[in-house]
């Protein structure tokens, strides 16, 4: 017996020195989520009504900074509770691939200086960038922007929380849900009750933005922060985001702007033309990458148009090295520039006068065909026999709330049209794992199951292919 346990030990050890850094974070982000869940099913951290799935989706959307929610945060987890999932959040927004890569050098017991240089590349690659002293400059900054948020709120925000300790820990919680775009709130209708805020929204949608940039342009705008006015000073990823990001946000306040205005009962035609601006703005923001809303949102208070015109935001998601997910706003740029450069008859692809590495390029249109793959694929899933909870003849979700609430999980967005509580198990199983593979990325799970090979050095000759 003891030699059998030995010998499985044995096993266990050369395995885990087999494992690359994608099936380590693979295997890490398992272990961390199933910790969690533990946590906070347990009494310390909720209510009777959390038994071990809903904790399990909770953890899981939490991890994966998405909000999706099949529990009311502000009733079912207690004090301690909510502090834990605060906590989870920011493991899975600002540390889960950089505490993973640091602690495979432990594990697998390898410090040379090619392991080093192995593991920085791979981290600068899959998560937030960079390793010891980089990362606390990440966690100290994330510190101050959060800190700074919640004393904003605290004093101007939630003046309606007469409280002080409510209003300081609510301050406090929706600052670090917004700044690593994770969506999660308090309150059973989320921001709903602060449409008119204008200091609620400046300061949610100013966290959500500079979370979803990421470390790299916050980094490159802070060294470069004398000399700002001539913007050619700023790398060409910089530029890339933040003119992308500024355009992304503009399109989608005017596109919900003109679908809603115009649509039947739409969410925002009530409002006054102050409230109009701050909610499409918001809602633009939170699109893309975290999942908070100020209006209520299912069919009947939003148009087809509008559901679309989210999904595409959806899609195109935050940028390389930011806490949200999608494809990233870099990807896009740079299908839109190869598209171009092929409308122009070029062979290379040419932005802000740099030609991009066809690597790059192949890799763009990878992420993208392999995400929207992906996203197809778990709409199919969720389509398999009856998807809601409670009788088999309870009346299904259409295509469109099924797509919408895929590519909410698979981009770790968090909006949701009153689809996801109402899921049955197998329906919130397809979106637990489209949360998972989201938020590690399509390219990094691909990668742990096809493993690492090196690249052939077998030329093959050219053949044209009509398309």
């Amino acid at each position: 017996m003891v030699h059998s346990v030995h010998q499985l030990w044995g096993r266990l050890l050369a395995w885990r020195h087999r494992l690359t850094v994608p099936q380590f974070t693979v295997v890490t982000g398992g272990l961390v989520i199933a910790l969690g869940t533990v946590l906070l099913a347990s009494p310390l951290c909720s209510s009777d009504d959390v038994g071990l799935w809903q904790a399990l989706f909770t953890v899981t959307s939490a991890i994966t900074v998405t909000g999706l929610s099949i529990i009311d945060v502000g009733k079912d987890l207690t004090l301690f509770g909510q502090m834990t999932l605060a906590g989870l959040i920011i493991t899975g927004g600002l540390g889960l691939m950089a505490i993973t890569t640091f602690l495979q050098g432990f594990v697998q017991g390898r410090s040379g200086l090619r392991h080093r240089l192995d593991k920085g590349r791979m981290l600068d690659e899959f998560g937030v960038g960079g390793i010891g002293p980089t990362f606390h400059r990440i966690l100290i900054t994330a510190g101050c922007v959060m800190g700074v948020g919640t004393l904003i709120l605290f004093f101007f925000g939630f003046t309606d929380i007469t409280n002080v300790g409510e209003r300081f820990w609510a301050s406090m919680f929706h600052c670090i849900s917004a700044y690593n775009n994770a969506g999660f709130g308090l309150w059973a209708d989320n921001l709903v009750g602060y449409k008119g805020n204008p200091v609620v929204n400046g300061v949610i949608g100013s966290l959500i933005v500079v979370g979803g940039i990421g470390w790299r342009v916050t980094n490159d705008l802070w060294e470069n922060r004398s000399r700002l006015r001539r913007i050619r000073h700023l790398s060409l990823h910089t530029r890339l985001v933040l003119r992308s990001t500024l355009l992304l946000i503009a399109i989608g306040a005017l596109g919900l702007l003109f679908t809603e205005q115009f649509a039947p009962d739409g969410v925002v035609m009530t409002l006054g033309l102050w409230e109009k601006l701050q909610v499409t703005i918001f809602q633009s923001i939170t699109t893309r990458t975290a999942g908070f809303n100020t209006v209520p949102l299912s069919m009947e208070t939003l148009s087809d148009a509008g559901l679309l015109l989210m999904i595409v935001l959806m899609f195109i998601g935050a940028s390389p090295g930011g806490t949200g997910g999608g494809i990233k706003t870099t990807t896009f740029v740079l299908l839109m520039g190869t598209t171009r450069s092929m409308l122009e008859g070029r062979k290379d692809v040419v932005i802000g006068r740099h030609e991009i590495p066809a690597s790059i390029v192949f890799k763009c249109v990878g992420v993208a065909l392999a995400s929207g793959l992906f996203v197809i694929l778990m709409t199919l899933l969720l389509g398999l026999g009856p998807t809601t909870a409670g009788e088999p003849t309870a009346q299904s979700f259409n295509f469109l709330e099924k797509l919408f609430t895929c590519m909410s999980a698979f981009c770790t967005v968090g909006l949701d049209v009153g689809v996801t509580a109402n899921l049955n198990r197998w329906g919130q199983l397809v979106l637990m794992v489209g949360m998972f593979v989201g938020r590690l990325g399509i390219m990094l799970l691909l990668q742990s199951l096809y493993g690492s090979r090196p690249p052939s050095r077998v030329g093959y000759p050219q053949q044209e292919v009509f398309i």
